[in-house]
């Protein structure tokens, strides 16, 4: 019995040492010690290939999968579409009838919210493919959902509630996308060719905001309104054709770039462009004559987070909205000849009146339309109308079984759909003070539909995280 014990100690001992002497030996054996340094460009690598992580080149990957011709000429241009307001009359007949809306087509897409624009029987939307690490702007048929064409650059980045949030511009002879990041793409909208670029993040030191970048490009006759609120520039306008900056607001507010959209109006006889940033509330002119100069600006509102978009009410009333507790404002705007004076007149937490949180409210025929925050009182989540006159007291709310979260709403002649934040829509008709819901239709099982709506040519469009559909809802 000795015997065996001594054995097996031997055997133990004797692999431990060889076991030991295979490894030290791995560790420092070297099959080759002549190593020689090679410059840049000995291995033959072709040049320009050796890329940093963060070295974007905005559009440089493209890719053609099919060409159409479409009769169609319907238009959904920007985000809130070409009046700015999210209304949109048409001949069409949109009465809704008993049975359910055809769903035409539809597309996954990578996590976001980026709502799409309608061009001449195209639809367009930015999206980000995770396993590319890339934004890319995607072109399809509004017809047939087919894709025709994408537009890609690598942009590495992680998760945040999604990546895409923003919708492109569009016209009959450009694109203008802003990616999660701060990148300007200007393509043509049929053939899909790279025209010029700006990274706002290098041009003008965009400081890119938490959950990334929310702001729609504006375009106004043939000039890209933008505002990269970086440390010298807060509003500028590019030429649509040569990505050349025609003119340049100097930041001395101090403001940081919010989720926010430029939004122009015209206060008091002069027209004006308005954006809600990090920091307080700006007027910048949008004549020839002044193009540019700040006009106004007031401190007092700043909420650390700001998503909807300034409503105008009146020539000089503007209704200011932002979620996460704060609420609404009213803004007042005067004018003496050259002399601007604006303040804020009005402000209250969202239990206390006409609040939202991401979506911004509709102006319609004297009665401001909205969804209320979950921090909005008994009226959260609910569809609500308030006069311009009483931002405190509701004309009328949806029932309590009524509650849309985030999910976006647009008004089409006179009935007002609503796209619940889980993928079911209601479509209301609008009537003097009040609504009354026409249909309801379960459209997907969604999952954070936020994404705003887009409607052209009889086609309604909506898209919950991962999923856009095309809804014929003209007969």
């Amino acid at each position: 019995m000795d015997r065996r014990k001594t054995a097996v100690r031997i055997a133990t001992v004797t692999v431990i040492l060889v076991y030991a002497g295979i490894v030290t030996g791995w560790h420092l054996y070297s099959p080759e010690r002549n190593f020689v340094l090679q410059t840049p460009g000995a291995d033959n690598r072709p040049p320009e290939t050796a890329r940093k992580a963060n070295d974007v080149r905005i559009g440089e990957f493209f890719m053609r999968y099919d060409e159409i011709t479409s009769s169609l000429t319907g238009k959904w241009t920007c985000f809130r579409g070409e009046t700015f307001t999210n209304i949109i009359h048409t001949s069409e007949n949109i009465a809704p009838g008993e049975e359910d809306y055809a769903a035409l087509w539809s597309v996954e897409t990578g996590e976001g919210h980026a709502a799409p624009v309608i061009c001449n029987g195209l639809v367009y939307f930015l999206d980000y493919d995770e396993g590319l690490s890339s934004d890319m702007l995607r072109c399809f048929s509004l017809e047939s959902g087919k894709e025709l064409w994408r537009r890609w650059y690598r942009v590495p980045m992680k998760r945040n509630h999604g990546f895409s949030r923003t919708a492109p511009a569009v016209s009959d002879d450009c694109i203008i996308t802003l990616g999660p990041q701060g990148h300007l793409m200007c393509c043509h909208p049929v053939s899909g060719e790279l025209k010029w670029s700006i990274d706002m993040q290098r041009e003008f030191k965009t400081e890119v905001p938490f959950w990334y970048a929310g702001q729609c490009p504006r375009v106004d006759g043939g000039t890209l309104v933008i505002a990269p609120a970086g440390e010298e520039t807060l509003l500028a306008g590019i030429d649509c054709r040569t990505g050349e900056t025609v003119w340049q607001t100097p930041n001395t507010l101090k403001y940081k770039m919010s989720h926010s959209s430029v939004t122009p109006m015209v206060l008091n006889g002069k027209k004006t462009y308005v954006y809600v940033g990090v920091g307080g509330v700006c007027g910048v002119s949008a004549e020839k004559g002044d193009m540019g100069t700040l006009l106004w600006n007031v401190s007092k509102w700043q909420p650390s987070v700001v998503a909807p978009s300034p409503l105008q009410l009146s020539a000089g009333s503007i209704f200011l909205v932002a979620g996460y507790g704060t609420g609404g404002a009213l803004l007042r705007v005067s004018r003496n000849g050259s002399k601007w004076d604006a303040s804020i007149v009005e402000q209250y937490k969202p239990k206390d009146g006409l609040s939202s949180e991401q979506q911004t409210p509709i102006l319609y025929k004297d009665m401001i339309i909205t969804v209320m925050p979950k921090d909005g009182g008994s009226l959260r989540d609910r569809l609500v109308i308030y006069s311009p006159s009483d931002l405190h007291t509701p004309v009328w709310s949806s029932g309590a079984d009524e509650r849309f979260g985030l999910g976006p709403y647009l008004v089409i002649n006179n009935y007002l759909f609503v796209f619940k934040e889980d993928g079911e829509l209601y479509v209301y008709g609008i009537q003097s003070g009040s609504m009354r819901l026409v249909k309801k239709q379960r459209i997907m099982d969604g999952v954070d539909a936020w994404g705003p709506m887009a409607y052209a040519d009889g086609k309604l469009i909506v898209r919950d995280a991962h999923v856009v559909k095309c809804l014929k809802i003209v007969d």
